[in-house]
């Protein structure tokens, strides 16, 4: 696996964590994703990615991390997976899949607006064909949580 690729996705997690939350969320180590696997996440926001290398960077959450970090960043004590914590996902991927794009330079990326997908053990709609998909997982203290990335042309195994 190339990590070289992976790395500026890595650092963009760390950075917006650190950032907006004032903690840095240590990466374990990555693994191949299986398009069929069934994930242990309750709520993922997706960014398509487009341009040179088309592909998909997926962050994914319990739904009590996502609730508490929304908490942290907006005052107001959550609950339940309400509006503020959808749009505290797609915003945290939509950080991480921008920042990671400068990383990657070389290629000319767009991203596309975040989208949603919650409950219990979802599947995501990977991109089809022979695009790897690299899971990297991150803990912090209050979870952990996990940040997909498959990039055609650019990810290879």
């Amino acid at each position: 696996m190339n990590i070289r690729y992976i790395t500026p996705f890595i650092e963009a997690t760390q950075n917006a964590f650190l950032e907006l939350l004032g903690s840095k969320p240590e990466a374990l180590t990555p693994f191949l994703v299986r398009r069929e696997e069934v994930l242990d996440w309750d709520i993922s926001g997706v960014i398509g990615i487009a341009g040179e290398a088309r592909g998909v960077v997926v962050l994914s959450f319990p739904r009590g991390l996502a609730q508490e970090i929304t908490t942290i960043l907006t005052g107001q004590m959550k609950t339940s997976v309400d509006d503020d914590v959808i749009d505290t996902v797609g915003e945290l991927v939509n950080i991480i899949a921008g920042n990671a794009k400068r990383g990657l330079e070389e290629f000319k990326l767009m991203i596309s607006l975040p989208s949603i997908v919650q409950g219990d053990s979802h599947q995501i709609g990977w991109p089809s064909g022979s695009v790897p998909i690299v899971g990297i997982p991150f803990t912090t203290p209050q979870g952990h949580f996990n940040l997909s990335v498959g990039l055609e042309n650019i990810i290879t195994v």
